[in-house]
């Protein structure tokens, strides 16, 4: 009986130190990524779109697009897509995704922001790290969700001001495929974005 309940608090002990080293890991790999983001802004030498390749590159591999992409349009719409028409659309949201977030982030002169991080909060097998971008200005909430991949923690969706990403661009593409079809809204999808 004693071993028994020995195995049972070992077993318990070693969740929650792994929970612990899954908290530490994805935010160490959130809080590098956003510092190399912050110190590329502030980079005054730096031409827009050098700027904008950088943080790109920085970016990138710790963004699932694929998977956001397919939360977009959730369970309603993504099963009934052929695989081309997965792939089309999944192509055009990673460009107006990183389009805009690049727009967002280079069309501000960044000078003395800082990100606090509050505590990573563990939701199921994911990781939620609330940040805040503090300027003299204002204050903004960023709540970033990751989850692990194979390779590494990769973010899925994130809220500012506790909205959603993925929550308001599925909005935006139900409207579309609620009185259209896939097609329309890869039409719409082709178009620039209004600045």
């Amino acid at each position: 009986m004693k071993s028994l309940l020995y195995a049972v608090l070992s077993l318990l002990i070693l969740s929650q130190t792994v929970i612990a080293d899954d908290k530490s890991a994805a935010e160490e790999i959130l809080k590098s990524k956003l510092e190399a983001v912050i110190s590329v802004l502030q980079k005054k030498e730096l031409e827009l779109e050098t700027k904008k390749k950088e943080i790109d590159e920085i970016v990138t591999p710790i963004f699932d697009f694929s998977l956001m992409a397919k939360l977009t349009l959730g369970r309603k719409f993504w099963p009934g897509l052929s695989k081309k028409k997965k792939e089309r659309f999944t192509e055009l949201f990673i460009k107006r995704l990183k389009g805009t977030y690049l727009g967002k982030l280079t069309r501000d002169t960044y000078t003395d922001e800082k990100i606090v991080y509050n505590a990573p909060i563990q939701v199921k097998k994911r990781i939620h790290i609330p940040t805040e971008l503090i300027s003299k200005e204002n204050k903004i909430s960023m709540l970033y969700k990751l989850y692990k991949s194979k390779q590494n923690w990769k973010i899925y969706d994130i809220e500012i001001e506790g909205v959603s990403l993925i929550t308001t661009y599925r909005s935006q593409f139900n409207e579309v495929l609620s009185s259209g079809t896939i097609d329309d809204l890869l039409i719409k999808l082709e178009e620039p974005e209004n600045k």
